[in-house]
């Protein structure tokens, strides 16, 4: 059959990630409460893809649906067509966590009655094989750490007190940046000769963990030195953390992206492994190592109680920590240093 050229061809309209305006001006206060969290340019995009998925499903299936009526049946669809879409089970899973998230921001807002995406299967997360900062790298870091206390100048003395305390909460009690980014000075406590950190998970009641011996000594100096340069610098915060110029205190709290940056700093000064992940796995086999039992590690990590630790039990001989050697390091410097 011949075509005329001039006839006019009928076309289904194109299908977009572009959302609604209502919809639009959601997505944007969400990625920029994510920004004021201190997430990453990284992690934005990352959020933006996922969210622009569910964009492109809901104009492909439905027409101008309205926030208020995101609804169980529209989002279990959305799980089958992601089924469809996606073979890897990691892409699929991000998806679904990313939608996650963004129905806990709209829950607040009273702009839906529950999170049905809570109620979706994820697929099962791909576990890659734990590579952690090895010891000789956690000594080295230590060292530099202790080392850069001896500056004569304060504000110096503090941030090295301040990044001892980081990588104690840590490689000590296996923190998430995330959680040392919201802690409080009232956090820590001293129970009987023991350091602990109080930890306020989101999912169910809040739980401590366990510091290292020497995490009581380093803490000490740091408060001293801080109340010091806090009234210098004439400023008042609740905050463990901290940000600060060469010159003096900026402001009170450490946001998730400045920790990385922090330790970004030591891994490319040092030339060691080392990020706040795989200080964290350290930790995990330092754990394993001592004997604590599974369920005490993931209650520790902040983990549900289904979460595997196969990975890091088989792999625990080839990766040996003694937690004992911080002391000793200390010890060794200060001596050193009264000779």
């Amino acid at each position: 059959m011949n075509t005329n050229l001039n006839e006019t061809l009928t076309v289904g309209p194109v299908v977009t990630s572009t959302p609604t305006p209502e919809l639009a001006l959601l997505q944007q206060e969400f990625y920029s409460n994510l920004k004021a969290q201190g997430k990453s340019q990284n992690t934005l995009k990352n959020y933006k893809t996922d969210l622009d998925c569910f964009n492109f499903y809901l104009n492909s299936e439905y027409t101008n649906v309205e926030v208020k009526s995101f609804d169980e049946h529209l989002v279990a669809n959305y799980g089958k067509y992601l089924e469809k879409k996606y073979s890897s089970d990691n892409s699929r899973r991000r998806r679904v966590q990313a939608l996650r998230i963004f129905f806990d921001f709209l829950l607040s807002k009273s702009l839906v009655r529950s999170n049905p995406v809570r109620n979706l299967p994820t697929s099962p997360k791909f576990l890659d094989i734990p590579r952690p900062t090895p010891f000789i790298d956690v000594k080295t870091l230590w060292t530099y750490l202790l080392n850069e206390s001896d500056s004569q100048d304060r504000i110096q003395v503090l941030l090295s007190r301040r990044n001892q305390i980081l990588f104690l909460l840590i490689f000590g009690a296996g923190l998430k940046v995330s959680d040392l980014s919201e802690l409080k000075m009232s956090d820590i406590s001293f129970i009987d000769g023991e350091a602990r950190v109080l930890i306020r998970h989101p999912k169910r009641d809040a739980y401590t963990v366990t510091l290292p011996k020497i995490f009581e000594k380093i803490f000490a100096e740091y408060i001293k030195i801080l109340e010091e340069m806090k009234l210098k610098s004439q400023i008042s915060f609740d905050n463990l953390l901290f940000y600060a110029n060469p010159y003096r205190i900026i402001s009170g709290g450490l946001s998730p992206r400045g920790i990385e940056i922090i330790f970004e700093d030591y891994r490319n000064k040092l030339m060691i492994t080392l990020t706040p992940k795989s200080l964290r796995q350290a930790c995990i086999f330092k754990w394993i190592q001592q004997e604590k039992s599974t369920s005490l590690i993931k209650e520790w990590l902040g983990l549900a109680p289904s979460y595997d630790l196969k990975l890091y039990i088989e792999h625990a001989p080839n990766f040996l920590y003694n937690e004992d050697i911080l002391e000793d390091i200390f010890i060794a410097k200060n001596q050193q240093t009264l000779h």
